[in-house]
């Protein structure tokens, strides 16, 4: 993987990065839509498909959705939402996907409207963090479905792959953030340790929402704090 530098973030958190494993990498298999729409029509049927998702697991959550009311809230044919999606495995993979997107452009405008040059790794993980926060208040469908499930998981969908057939979703968003992050999290031992920190904050921040639906902020900021100190320094590598 080439470090790219963290002022450069905002490209690229839309390019995908090109190391292999990394979600949206050429080569790398993915979870989600079985065919990328690409005239303007069938794009807006996609995203309709995907918003009518999003407001129905706030309403049924996970367990209650289904491929047909999903269809029909975004007025689409259900032969068009299986020319998308292999089903609703498909379909939650694809959001998760959309999701990460908008949370990495979102932690990449946090970071450019910082200032310029790169930040360092407590600005960078406390904008990640703050971002994702603010995501989990505002954003449809984000409280159930973030970039893996957080409620009840269908027997019939693979949570652990959502975003990648071979890696798991926390070390899927892994590989992204030490992409955009550059040369902060360039040292070989980061490869690991940015894994563990997505661990332990998705278990703070689930802990958080639990607590208080829109975050507990002192919870919020105790996950801040652990990652802060956890990568403030290179881990060693062995």
């Amino acid at each position: 993987m080439t470090p790219q530098p963290a002022a450069s973030a905002s490209r690229a958190a839309r390019t995908p990065a090109a190391a292999p494993g990394t979600p949206g990498a050429p080569g790398t298999p993915t979870a989600g839509a079985r065919r990328r729409p690409v005239q303007q029509r069938s794009q807006e049927r996609y995203e309709r498909l995907l918003d009518a998702c999003a407001g129905l697991l706030d309403e049924v959550g996970s367990a209650g959705l289904t491929t047909k009311e999903v269809a029909l809230r975004a007025e689409v044919p259900i032969g068009t939402l299986y020319q998308f999606f292999a089903g609703k495995e498909g379909l939650l993979a694809a959001l998760a996907e959309r999701n990460l997107a908008r949370f990495l452009d979102g932690l990449a405008a946090r970071v450019a409207a910082a200032g310029p040059g790169a930040p360092s790794v407590a600005a960078f993980t406390e904008h990640a963090v703050d971002e994702f926060v603010a995501m989990k208040r505002a954003v449809p469908g984000f409280g159930h479905l973030d970039f893996g499930l957080v409620d009840t998981v269908p027997a019939e969908v693979d949570d652990l792959h959502l975003l990648d057939v071979e890696l798991d979703n926390n070390a899927a968003v892994a590989a992204r953030l030490r992409a955009i992050g550059g040369e902060l999290f360039a040292a070989p031992g980061y490869a690991v340790a940015l894994r563990v920190a997505m661990e332990c904050a998705d278990a703070v921040l689930k802990l958080a929402f639990r607590a208080d639906p829109a975050g507990d902020p002192a919870l919020v900021a105790e996950c801040k704090r652990l990652l802060h100190r956890y990568l403030a320094e290179p881990p060693p590598v062995g």
